[in-house]
């Protein structure tokens, strides 16, 4: 809380969706550069480390029967698959987290974001990232550079799909400006850290400070 005052709070998970290229991971990097209370969800993968990855840091990178081993167990908060890989959520991190008053940033899909809805309703806030078209969205694809031509068009294929999900989020933005789209994001977050269901310590607050 502004001036000094320190009211505890549950944290919230918050989840950033987008088709390939759209500029989440963008605006995730930004906002973890610039909130030191919110943390990224760290998932677990079946695929291999890309260059400059880190295990337990960027991912937890695994085997198939470990992964398996897993989702028996229900240690995943949401799981999918991505691009032919496992991707997966581990719950104890998370809600040890939230409890501590931390926030936790997401990068995942519509699929993985159903199953948190379903899990975690109460702690779930959902943005999607929109580009301001296809067109922009294949330009940004073929700008990066990274990726084969074969790459890119099954991300454009997949792009209509994920696209077709935006309704079940709580917030849209358009990232046709990168810095008007973080602004948008960090007014989103604020708003909802400050929701009374979120502050646990605010009863505790009014009792001391306003009783007779």
């Amino acid at each position: 809380m502004s001036n000094g005052i320190n009211i505890n709070r549950r944290g919230l998970m918050l989840v950033l969706s987008s088709p390939s290229g759209a500029g989440k991971t963008t605006l995730a990097r930004r906002l973890m550069d610039n909130d030191p209370d919110i943390t990224m969800s760290v998932s677990v993968t079946t695929r291999a480390p890309r260059p400059g990855e880190q295990d337990g840091v960027d991912y937890i990178f695994v085997d198939q029967d470990d992964y398996d081993r897993r989702v028996e167990a229900r240690e995943f908060l949401e799981h999918a698959e991505v691009f032919n890989h496992s991707y997966g959520t581990p719950a104890e991190a998370v809600y040890g987290a939230l409890e501590q008053g931390r926030d936790v940033l997401f990068d995942i899909d519509w699929q993985g974001t159903q199953q948190l809805a379903q899990n975690a309703p109460n702690d779930l806030v959902k943005v999607f990232i929109l580009p301001p078209s296809n067109e922009e969205l294949e330009r940004r694809l073929r700008s990066r550079a990274q990726d084969p031509e074969e790459v890119v068009r099954s991300r454009m294929a997949k792009a209509a799909t994920e696209i077709s999900h935006w309704p079940e989020y709580d917030y849209i933005i358009v990232n046709e400006d990168l810095d008007m789209s973080f602004a948008q994001l960090e007014a989103i977050l604020r708003a909802e850290r400050s929701r009374r269901a979120r502050m646990t310590g605010l009863t505790d607050f009014v009792q001391q400070n306003f009783s007779d």
